[in-house]
């Protein structure tokens, strides 16, 4: 259980979470009365991973209360949108210094992409926003290499076969404009898969050069800075419940 990284002694644990004094919690586990994860525990000076370990006295789960966070971020090209990368290349989480405690990215956004990104530490909206059957719109911005015909719109609206998997669910594409040749039109699609745009248009003949979520649902990316982030306002976060 000790991860110097993310464990805290057990005593200070079930102090913050509101059960009694330290020294009175250091008693309470030195009597037998603690379990941890099922498990008796006795030993003073013992720590446990909040996020994983299962602390239990008088019958009853101790918990403490995190504070909810919701925060836009504005993620560039050239970062991955993780808390880790084994390569060493720059994480979301590198972006955002001086908000204390762990976010984490809800979906992803390719490596090669920008755009809007929510980060959060509230793991049920993140399963919400991100199960199939919330359909959540995502507004992208795309830049293709040339106009698609009108088949290839039609077929991407009506959904496409990528990957050798199912058709993809019903989509939405405009094209904005035309310039030498290429073009720049908005995407609305209500699923995750990877890299799904690129080769939804790599599948009607076009080519994505450059692609930018502009939107989730409701909430616009707006004129937030490229690396830059804010906090979500309490309606902003209320319009993403289903």
């Amino acid at each position: 259980m000790d991860n110097k990284d993310t464990t805290v002694r057990l005593h200070k644990f079930m102090a913050d979470a509101g059960l009694a004094s330290r020294r009175k919690c250091e008693l309470l586990i030195e009597a037998g009365k603690v379990y941890v994860n099922g498990q008796r525990v006795t030993a003073g000076g013992i720590k446990i991973i909040p996020d994983k370990d299962v602390v239990s006295y008088g019958g009853k789960i101790i918990s403490v209360k995190k504070e909810l966070k919701y925060v836009m971020l504005h993620k560039p090209e050239g970062v991955i949108s993780s808390v880790s990368d084994p390569k060493g290349r720059r994480v979301v989480t590198d972006l955002i210094k001086d908000i204390p405690g762990r976010l984490f990215p809800v979906g992803r956004l390719d490596y090669d992409s920008s755009g809007l990104i929510i980060m959060t530490n509230d793991g049920g909206l993140a399963q919400r926003l991100t199960h199939p059957s919330h359909h959540m719109p995502k507004t992208y911005i795309a830049e293709l290499d040339k106009l698609p015909t009108k088949g290839g719109l039609n077929a991407f609206r009506t959904g496409l076969k990528i990957d050798g998997g199912p058709k993809t669910a019903a989509a939405k594409i405009k094209i904005l404009s035309t310039k030498q040749g290429g073009a720049t039109a908005q995407i609305i699609i209500y699923e995750g898969r990877n890299r799904q745009i690129r080769k939804m248009c790599e599948a009607i003949g076009t080519r994505v050069l450059r692609l930018k979520r502009v939107a989730v649902g409701g909430l616009k990316l707006g004129n937030l800075p490229r690396g830059g982030y804010r906090f979500l306002t309490g309606d902003e976060v209320r319009g993403l419940l289903p």
